[in-house]
């Protein structure tokens, strides 16, 4: 079993003083550094948002961050702008090593659509290469941390187990952002999906 190791959109942004703060995200990266060198694949995810993106508040007149729109693919959360390409707010964490990392998939970069997942856009079809990459290289299992756990690790475990991955969740190096409820009913969603949690 060749075992990969995911770390999901560890930004600026997503750390306390970004844009779209998750509480306590610059909490988890000591622990990530230091699960590094147990994987012998290592990829990582960066939002990666051009200015004006549809999923910004800004660019839909009366509507406030954190409120639901229906796009062509469905619903679709309004947020803060952030992440924008090329930004500080989109580079990852200083603290963050990502030497280690054998592959950097950027997602969201389409303006249109938004992209949690670092399997597919939102779309659930438009897919962003890495399950190609993590065949070719004799991957079979997944272990997830990151940003944040009720949305990207969230739509990233779903997808993997649907592709056929063994997934796990590493709940200790990952932090929520709880929209909502949406903390309890993501882990109760990847817990019907057969993907282990775990918090040690």
């Amino acid at each position: 079993m060749t075992q990969a190791l995911i770390v999901i959109d560890v930004q600026n942004d997503f750390c306390p003083g970004g844009a779209l703060a998750v509480p306590g995200g610059d909490e988890i990266i000591e622990r990530i550094n230091a699960m590094l060198p147990d994987y012998p694949v290592r990829v990582f995810t960066q939002d990666w948002h051009p200015v004006g993106h549809s999923s910004f508040a800004s660019q839909h007149e009366g509507k406030s961050p954190f409120g639901l729109i229906e796009m062509p693919y469905g619903a679709q959360v309004l947020w803060p702008d952030h992440c924008v390409q090329g930004s500080a707010g989109a580079a990852f964490h200083p603290a963050l090593q990502t030497d280690p990392a054998d592959l950097i998939i950027r997602k969201g970069f389409r303006r249109e659509i938004d992209s949690y997942s670092a399997f597919f856009e939102n779309d659930h079809s438009t897919p962003t290469g890495l399950e190609g990459y993590l065949r070719t290289r004799g991957v079979d299992s997944l272990v997830m941390v990151g940003l944040a756990t009720d949305f990207c690790v969230n739509y990233s475990a779903l997808d993997a187990a649907h592709l056929g991955f063994r997934v796990e969740v590493g709940l200790e190096a990952c932090r929520a952002i709880d929209l909502d409820g949406s903390l309890a009913a993501a882990l109760d969603g990847m817990s019907d999906a057969g993907i282990v949690l775990t918090d040690h």
